[in-house]
C-alpha cells in the first residue's frame, strides 16, 4: 500500500524541487558499523550473518519515514512497507537481483530470504523475475573489500529514488572488535544528512540489541 504525499505543505518542498531536477540527485555517505554483538547474536541463533544484518537494515529502513518515500513523476508516494532487492551471488561468480519481502519477525524474514537465495542460485542471468513496484532498497555486500567509499552504476535517464545500501569486508581488530563499512546512497530530494544520520543510529542500535 502507498499513499500520496502532501508536497505542498512539506517544509522540504523547495529542496525536493531543487534536487529533483539534477542529473545525479543521489548523495552518498560511508560509515563504520560496530557489528561485534550482532555477529555473536547471529552465531548464537545459528543464523546467517548476512541475513541477520540484512534484516536489521530493512527494519531500520522501515523505521525512518523518508526512506519509504518514492518519486513518481512529479509526485511523492509514501509506502507502508519497503522490501529488499539484494544482489545474490552464484557459484560461477555471477549474481542475480533478488526480491525479499520484509517481515519484522526475523524467523519469517529468514525463510523469505533463504527461499529467494536458493531460487537465484538455481537460475542464470541478472533479471530472473519481475519488479513491478519500487518499494525497495537496492542492497549489496562486497565482503572482499574494506572500502571507504563507493559509487554505483546508474542511468541518469531512468527514474530512480530507491536507497542503495552496501556493506564491505568485516574487519577484526586486536581486541576482537568486529566492524564493517556501510555505504548509503539516497535521493537528496527526499532526504538530507539528518535523515541518514537517523537511519545509521537506528541501525547501529538494532545491531547492538
Amino acid at each position: 500500500m502507498k499513499t500520496l504525499f502532501d508536497i505542498e505543505n512539506w517544509p522540504r518542498k523547495e529542496h525536493f524541487l531543487f534536487f529533483k531536477q539534477m542529473e545525479e540527485p543521489f548523495f552518498g555517505i560511508t560509515v563504520e558499523i560496530d557489528c561485534t554483538k550482532a555477529y555473536e547474536k547471529a552465531k548464537a541463533l545459528k543464523a546467517s550473518f548476512f541475513i541477520y544484518y540484512l534484516h536489521k537494515t530493512i527494519v531500520a529502513i522501515n523505521s525512518i519515514e523518508p526512506f519509504r518515500y518514492r518519486i513518481s513523476g512529479n509526485e511523492i508516494y509514501l509506502y507502508d512497507q519497503i522490501d529488499v532487492s539484494a544482489t545474490i551471488s552464484r557459484a560461477d561468480t555471477t549474481f542475480g537481483f533478488s526480491l525479499i519481502e520484509y517481515d519484522a519477525d526475523f524467523s519469517v524474514f529468514t525463510q523469505n530470504a533463504l527461499t529467494e537465495i536458493e531460487r537465484i542460485q538455481n537460475t542464470t542471468g541478472l533479471f530472473t523475475r519481475e519488479f513491478p513496484n519500487d518499494n525497495l532498497i537496492h542492497f549489496s555486500a562486497i565482503p572482499w573489500v574494506n572500502f571507504t567509499s563507493l559509487t554505483h552504476a546508474r542511468s541518469y535517464t531512468f527514474p530512480d529514488s530507491c536507497p542503495k545500501i552496501s556493506f564491505g569486508k568485516m574487519i577484526i581488530d586486536k581486541n576482537r572488535k568486529r566492524t564493517m563499512n556501510m555505504s548509503i546512497h539516497v535521493h537528496h530530494g527526499l532526504m538530507d544528512g539528518f535523515h541518514v544520520g537517523q537511519f545509521v543510529d537506528c541501525f547501529q542500535e538494532l545491531m547492538n540489541g
